[in-house]
């Protein structure tokens, strides 16, 4: 069979895009993770499925895989952003602000007159039994508003925002051990189903810079999920001010959020670098 698609990118965090608006979406995770490998496939880090919604008061249906796996995920806020961008750039909606539900959530995307993409991310979680984070045998040490939990000599924030995140701060991103110890902490046995793990170098009140090691895709040059989760925990723990600046590998972010209950705030760039048709 021959797939068609659009590659497209979002601070340097990879996509494929497919539209199954008019048609089912039937591939195989053999066929996916095929299409995400960057030897023999088209290369991403996650493929995004478009799709009708059931629901009328939802504008779509959109579903994230992971490129490496073939594992449906449960979000992207990268991906979001493309997303959006996608069905304007391809007349599939006339709308600037559009509702979109996820396999566990409900977004508002706005695409600026800029081009930026703001996406609300809704609120973070912070329950345990929602990331999912088995504490047995720990002890947290709280500081500020946010449970610091210790694994492998430091201490980690978990937050959820749609998918699990564990950030715990660094002097300097450059000099942490990311891809040896982010898989430490990915497969760690106090997750049961595994978690992205955020490393977090604070430079002011209202910029940080920020490595995510994704779960089963490593360590990738954005995680928009990492970076509301990572903002979060740095606000909750009274390092950060509402509104920041987030400066990753293939580009920036910014985030925001008011506390609570609030929903966090995304915005950043989404791009279509190009298109084909693949043979599966």
């Amino acid at each position: 069979m021959y797939q068609r698609f659009t590659k497209m990118q979002g601070a340097g965090n990879d996509f494929v895009v497919i539209d199954a608006t008019a048609q089912p979406f039937e591939l195989t995770p053999e066929q996916m993770r095929t299409l995400g490998d960057r030897r023999f496939g088209v290369g991403c880090d996650q493929i995004l499925v478009i799709e009708r919604s059931d629901r009328p008061e939802m504008d779509f249906r959109y579903r994230i895989f992971n490129g490496a796996s073939g594992d449906e995920v449960e979000h992207c806020g990268n991906g979001a952003r493309c997303f959006v961008r996608y069905v304007v750039d391809k007349g599939l909606t006339s709308k600037r602000s559009i509702r979109v539900e996820t396999v566990n959530a409900e977004l508002e995307l706005i695409l600026g007159e800029d081009g930026r993409v703001t996406v609300d991310m809704g609120a973070p979680v912070f329950e345990l039994e929602r990331l999912p984070f088995m504490p047995f045998g720990l002890a947290p040490r709280v500081n500020g508003g946010m449970e610091l939990w210790p694994l492998l000599d430091r201490e980690w924030a978990m937050v959820s925002m749609g998918n699990p995140h564990a950030v715990t701060v660094v002097d300097d991103v450059d000099l942490t051990p990311v891809t040896t110890l982010g898989p430490r902490i990915e497969s760690n046995p106090h997750f049961p189903r595994r978690v992205n793990v955020g490393f977090l170098q604070i430079v002011s009140r209202g910029e940080v810079r920020l490595r995510v090691f994704e779960r089963d895709a490593g360590e990738t040059l954005a995680c928009g999920t990492g970076a509301c989760a990572a903002v979060v925990a740095g606000i909750r723990q009274g390092l950060l001010d509402a509104s920041v600046e987030v400066h990753m590998r293939g580009g920036r972010l910014r985030i925001e959020w008011e506390g609570g209950a609030s929903p966090v705030r995304m915005t950043g760039p989404a791009q279509s670098v190009f298109e084909g048709e693949i043979e599966l």
